[in-house]
């Protein structure tokens, strides 16, 4: 038994799996839920406020998704450790997710057991990876993608990315900068492959790491 609970977030947009997660959690006097969020931007908000040992962080939610809202955390500094819960063990965001600062990443049916050893290692601050993410960052890091310099972000595309960094869906970003939305998904094509990024969160969390957002 720690000397304290560790203290936990949830962020996840289904209530479903958050009720799942606390009821889970509270039940182990090792743990204590501090609160709940459903989507990337009150993810920030809460932690900022409750200031949890780790954040249980789903990756695909409304407003902010999960990588953006950890490329926020980090850039804010907050000590909090953030593990990721994916649907999928080969989920596209896991990856951009840990390079945004996520301390691991685990598939959401894991075994209670495993999850919290993963949750009591990621408060100590160490790496906790399912084996499909170990494997593909090893792989990454044998056969790097080209790394010559690519095209910078032309300043709509700028615009663009900034908005999506913020959740906005497509529809909004078109009315806001009175594009059509076809405008919009176009840019955000052309802006993942400047950036090297396979969607749009990943393109989201390069681009804080990059400093193009900050």
């Amino acid at each position: 038994m720690p000397d304290r609970p560790i203290s936990l977030l949830i962020v996840d947009d289904h209530p479903a799996v958050r009720d799942g997660l606390r009821g889970m959690f509270a039940a182990d006097g090792d743990f204590e839920v501090l609160g709940e969020a459903a989507d990337g931007v009150a993810a920030v908000e809460e932690a900022e406020r409750l200031h949890p040992d780790v954040v249980l962080m789903d990756l695909r939610m409304p407003r902010r998704g999960g990588v953006a809202a950890i490329a926020e955390l980090t850039r804010r500094g907050l000590r909090c450790r953030v593990l990721v819960l994916t649907t999928y063990d080969t989920d596209s965001g896991a990856l951009p997710a840990v390079e945004a600062g996520a301390t691991g990443c685990l598939p959401k049916d894991a075994p209670r057991d495993e999850l919290f050893a993963a949750v009591r290692a990621a408060a100590e601050g160490r790496t906790v990876l399912s084996p499909a993410v170990a494997s593909r960052l090893v792989s990454r890091a044998r056969n790097p993608r080209d790394r010559r310099e690519r095209p910078a972000l032309s300043g709509r595309e700028r615009e663009v990315l900034e908005l999506a960094a913020r959740g906005t869906p497509d529809r909004e970003i078109a009315a806001r900068l009175l594009v059509s939305e076809a405008t919009v998904k176009t840019h955000l094509t052309h802006i993942c492959a400047k950036l090297d990024a396979d969607d749009r969160a990943a393109a989201v969390a390069t681009a804080y790491a990059r400093g193009i957002l900050g």
